[in-house]
């Protein structure tokens, strides 16, 4: 049976800032906009037992309470603290998400898909009061609801009797009949219209036929009737994914000490592996999030070359940024999330290990992960040849963990170790036109030519008419330094050639 939290944060905004400076709980405090005609857009408790409400000018608020402390809105901070909060209810349930209701007025809301998840905290009121009183402790007041539908729990949230915060299954009909048309999420000039014929109560709304809701209100009032009644479906999409392979281990009490988070670490990984095994899957990205007790959430993530499971290599990967991880005032559930996974299919290595060549190809891999970790994924690569005769294009970069097509072979050619990313322009004296450089200049030092090789002319694909032929030249300077030359163009041909430097040898 589908059940549904609904979380109420009605002063998130000031409620945001007095977690921030403390002496402003008990003093008139409000949000304003910041242009135009100034208006409040949320005002905390004292304020509103002042007589301040949402939808006042600042003039006629600072007029009722002279004293009045105000503050910019910033509805993208807002939006930022329901996605931290959403994300730390991960610790109920994995299937969390931020109420982004439009019309919903002052204040924030979350979801919570609590379906197969109460019993692990003592049952719907035992998981509502827990909940409850950590947002509280956290400085939020707040009020929730549970109930079968979304519609239900979040007009019972709201509306409903704060000491009875769960509905029992079946029984949004009845309880609903008095609440008013407010409590359907519907927008305000909608609501007002609806009591202006009378129709004050949801109730009301139920002898009415749906044809002619929809024909006098349009198709929202009846859409947002029956969703709230369970006659149709509303689905809640969740802040992540729930189809990834993920495994989490809470805690009676939270863990700060480097032992126990390795220990906890290294469980968590052999049940996701055996999660992996039965799906036959393989991790390509790992993440870890650990649920603090101030709700903050840190997160490690590592990656592998190819997909693997093995608990052991993981958790070497994960060691490292494990030992620099801020506990804080201590851990209070892991959750292990196989972001990125590949298929793995079960390999036999034991009796004919010759025949498969796999141990040769899994420490490579292990190579690959720890370098790729330490010193980040777009540093560590693989080149492949590529069909082209300049050297700048002779080569691509590839993945580390990709796998090389079989046709392809590197060319047998003398090529420098240091190539440059880009020839770089020299000064060069050469006495016979199709010569060598007897000396040359680059970056400010000259270097005079005792040997020299060449030339080796090499021409771009026949698609590039605009690239001239170059002629390589390997030559070797007085102090020994030997460097990889070319000239771009020919003498007696309209224009003057030019040098550049290509390479540098060992």
């Amino acid at each position: 049976m589908k059940r549904i939290v609904s979380v109420w944060l009605p002063r998130l905004a000031t409620d945001r800032l007095c977690r921030r400076v403390a002496d402003w709980r008990d003093e008139p405090l409000a949000t304003a906009t910041a242009n135009g005609r100034r208006l409040i857009l949320a005002v905390n408790r004292p304020a509103r037992l002042a007589g301040l409400k949402a939808g006042m000018t600042v003039a006629d608020a600072q007029a009722v309470v002279p004293g009045l402390r105000l503050a910019p809105a910033d509805p993208a901070a807002d939006q930022a603290l329901l996605g931290h909060l959403a994300e730390a209810c991960i610790a109920y349930t994995p299937w969390a998400a931020v109420d982004n209701w439009g019309e919903s007025g002052e204040g924030g809301g979350l979801w919570l898909d609590i379906s197969g998840c109460a019993h692990l905290r003592g049952g719907e009121e035992g998981l509502l009061a827990e909940l409850l009183g950590r947002l509280r402790r956290l400085g939020f007041a707040a009020r929730t609801a549970a109930a079968d539908t979304p519609g239900a729990a979040w007009a019972w949230a709201r509306f409903g009797d704060a000491g009875h915060p769960v509905l029992a299954p079946g029984s949004q009909r009845k309880a609903l009949a008095g609440l008013p048309v407010t409590a359907l999420r519907l927008p305000p000039e909608t609501a007002a219209g609806l009591v202006r014929l009378g129709l004050r109560s949801v109730g009301d709304l139920y002898p009415l036929p749906r044809a002619a809701l929809a024909a006098r209100f349009g198709r929202h009032v009846a859409l947002r009737l029956d969703q709230a009644l369970g006659e149709q479906d509303e689905p809640v999409s969740p802040l992540r994914p729930v189809e990834e392979p993920r495994v989490h281990l809470a805690f009676a009490e939270a863990i700060a000490r480097r032992e126990d988070l390795a220990a906890a670490t290294r469980h968590l990984l052999e049940r996701l592996a055996g999660l992996l095994e039965c799906r036959r899957l393989g991790v390509r990205r790992l993440e870890l999030a650990a649920f603090r007790l101030d709700t903050s959430v840190r997160r490690l993530a590592v990656g592998t070359s190819r997909p693997s499971r093995e608990p052991g290599h993981l958790f070497r990967l994960l060691a490292e940024p494990l030992t620099g991880l801020d506990v804080g005032f201590g851990i209070e559930m892991l959750l292990l999330t196989a972001t990125e996974t590949g298929p793995l299919e079960a390999e036999q290595t034991s009796l004919a290990p010759e025949a498969t060549g796999g141990a040769g190809e899994d420490e490579f891999a292990r190579l690959l992960d720890s370098l790729s970790n330490r010193l980040g994924f777009g540093r560590v690569l693989r080149f492949a040849p590529r069909q082209s005769h300049l050297p700048e294009r002779a080569v691509r970069r590839l993945d580390p963990g990709a796998r090389l097509p079989i046709a392809e072979t590197w060319p047998i050619l003398r090529r420098p170790l240091c190539l440059l990313s880009r020839p770089e322009a020299v000064e060069a004296v050469a006495p016979v036109p199709d010569g060598p450089p007897l000396l040359f200049r680059w970056r400010r030092h000259s270097h005079r030519i005792r040997r020299a090789e060449g030339p080796e002319r090499l021409s771009a694909e026949w698609w590039r008419q605009n690239a001239p032929d170059r002629d390589y030249y390997c030559v070797e300077d007085e102090a020994g330094r030997r460097f990889w030359l070319f000239r771009q163009g020919l003498y007696g041909e309209g224009g003057q050639p030019r040098w550049f430097l290509h390479g540098v040898f060992p």
